[in-house]
């Protein structure tokens, strides 16, 4: 149990930096996060936003993170 304590540790530890990092881009004035990819559908009152290519940007860089970890623990055996 030890572990996954120290994972759940790291992984907050890390939204903590990217929340960081959000903020002050924002501050500095890059707010503009939207990918060709991504759907933005804008109406009189009504108003519509689904990152498509940001989840995929999002999912191929967390696979490479994950594939290379499972290495990594891997060759330490």
């Amino acid at each position: 149990m030890g572990a996954i304590g120290k994972v759940l540790l790291g992984l907050g530890a890390v939204l903590v930096a990217v929340g960081l990092l959000l903020i002050g881009l924002e501050r500095l004035g890059i707010r503009s996060w939207r990918l060709p990819g991504d759907i933005a559908i804008q109406r009189d009152g009504f108003a519509f936003y689904f990152p498509l290519g940001t989840s995929i940007l999002i999912s191929i860089v967390l696979t490479l993170l994950l594939t290379f970890w499972a290495w990594l623990s891997a060759r330490g055996r």
